[in-house]
């Protein structure tokens, strides 16, 4: 599902020739959150993947990283890019920090290994100071799959505590 920003603005007749930006004179939140939530559950309960629009100022690349920064922090899966000098910074946006993948990756595995009869067979278990269960599991899942199709690597890997 792939939100079209132009078409949306001059739908709404927003007060802007800017794509993406946010109107002159709004400064009270983001004038694209609520459009772009809504997109985003409508993709999630298809089962399709939720993209951002294109960002018609493509030699702005601060711009550029700062409005696909805006849907990626959502969930969006990715941004329509119209020049190449775009696609690097979706990929960074839209991949996780290597911190993050390695986090996620080492979630999953404390989480099987505590889950497992070797580990104990919890529900729920501590990783460093935080509790991890299978809501930190989906998300940590998210997050690294999103890192695997980036093609990221592991530069750290958890090892279960000694028997």
């Amino acid at each position: 599902l792939i939100f079209g920003p132009a078409d949306f603005m001059a739908s709404i007749n927003m007060k802007s020739l800017v794509v993406g930006e946010q109107p002159p004179g709004y400064d009270v939140g983001d004038a694209y959150h609520y459009i772009l939530m809504r997109i985003l559950m409508a993709a999630r309960a298809a089962d399709v993947l939720a993209v951002d629009g294109p960002y018609l100022q493509v030699r702005d690349g601060d711009g550029f990283r700062r409005v696909a920064s805006r849907s990626a922090a959502l969930g969006f899966d990715g941004k329509w890019v119209l020049h190449p000098d775009q696609i690097a910074a979706a990929n960074e946006v839209y991949s996780p920090l290597q911190s993050d993948y390695d986090s996620a990756e080492n979630i999953l595995d404390a989480y099987s290994h505590y889950t497992s009869a070797r580990g104990g067979a919890k529900g729920a278990a501590m990783l460093g100071d935080e509790m991890i269960d299978e809501a930190s599991r989906k998300m940590a899942h998210v997050v690294a799959a999103k890192g695997r199709s980036a093609g990221m690597t592991r530069t750290e890997v958890w090892q279960p505590p000694p028997d």
